[in-house]
C-alpha cells in the first residue's frame, strides 16, 4: 500500500539515521493519554509503520503486564533496528500489514503514516478492519507558511510525504473512509519538542503569540502541529 521504494531502498534511513526514535517516548505520551481519557480496556495493541520501533517500545515500559504489543513495518532497514527490541510480548515483521487477517488487536497506531501512503483511502479502509480502536497522528503541513516557502518539497524529499493536511481534510478523510471520529485534538510537535535547535525556538515564538487569539489561526498561519486523533 505504500510507496515503498524510499523505505526499502535504504533513502529514508539515510535521510532520517535515527528513524525518529528521539519522538518516541512523546509519542507513547500521546497514546497513553488518549487510553487514560477514555478508559480503554486494551489487551494487544498493534502499529503500521512502527520504524524503529520505539513507540511499541515505550508502551511495553509504560503498561501493564498482559498487553500483546506487535509492529508491522515494510522497510528492512528499520526492520533490523526493530527486532533488537523484541521481548516476549513485543514482536515486530517485515511485512505489509495488509495481509493480515481482520481484527489483529484491539487498538491500532498509525503515527505520521498516512502521509506517506500513495493510495491512503485504499490503506485507511483496509485499516478499519483490523482493530476496535485506531489512533492516527497526521502532520498538519498545509499553512501559510508552508505555500510562501519550499517546505512542501523539502518535506516531500526529506520525509517522504506525498498527502498534505489540514486539520478540516484529515478529518474529512477519514470520516470518508468510514470512520467514526471519537476524539481529536493538537499535538503540539513543534512547540513541544522545540528545545532541540534554535531555528525551532525561534519559529515557536510567532506560533506562540498567535495562540493567544485562536489555536487554529496559528496552526493555519505557522503550522508547527499534528493531529490526535482516536477513532474506530
Amino acid at each position: 500500500m505504500m510507496k515503498d521504494s524510499m523505505y526499502s531502498s535504504g533513502v529514508y534511513l539515510s535521510n532520517n539515521p535515527s528513524w525518529h526514535e528521539e519522538d518516541s517516548s512523546w509519542k507513547a505520551i500521546q497514546v497513553l493519554k488518549l487510553i487514560e481519557k477514555h478508559g480503554l480496556k486494551i489487551r494487544s495493541i498493534c502499529e503500521v509503520g512502527c520504524g524503529s520501533g520505539e513507540i511499541l517500545n515505550q508502551l511495553y515500559e509504560r503498561m501493564g503486564d498482559g498487553i500483546i504489543f506487535t509492529g508491522y513495518e515494510i522497510s528492512p532497514q528499520a526492520y533490523e533496528i526493530s527486532k533488537k527490541k523484541e521481548k516476549e510480548r513485543l514482536k515486530y515483521h517485515l511485512a505489509d500489514i495488509s495481509s493480515e487477517k481482520d481484527n489483529i488487536c484491539d487498538l491500532l497506531l498509525c503515527m505520521d503514516v498516512v502521509e506517506h501512503v500513495e493510495d491512503y483511502l485504499g490503506f485507511l479502509r483496509i485499516l478499519k478492519k483490523k482493530a476496535a480502536y485506531k489512533v492516527f497522528h497526521i502532520p498538519l503541513d498545509i499553512h501559510v507558511g508552508a505555500v510562501l516557502t519550499r517546505h512542501f518539497i523539502k518535506i516531500r524529499e526529506r520525509a517522504g510525504h506525498i498527502h498534505y493536511f489540514t486539520k478540516e481534510t484529515a478529518l474529512a478523510t477519514l470520516a470518508g473512509a468510514g470512520y467514526e471520529i471519537i476524539d481529536s485534538y493538537y499535538s503540539d510537535t513543534e512547540l513541544e519538542l522545540a528545545g532541540r535547535n534554535m531555528r525551532q525556538r525561534l519559529l515557536g515564538i510567532p506560533r506562540r503569540l498567535a495562540d493567544f487569539i485562536s489555536t487554529d489561526l496559528s496552526v493555519r498561519l505557522f503550522g508547527g502541529r499534528s493531529l490526535l486523533i482516536l477513532s474506530r
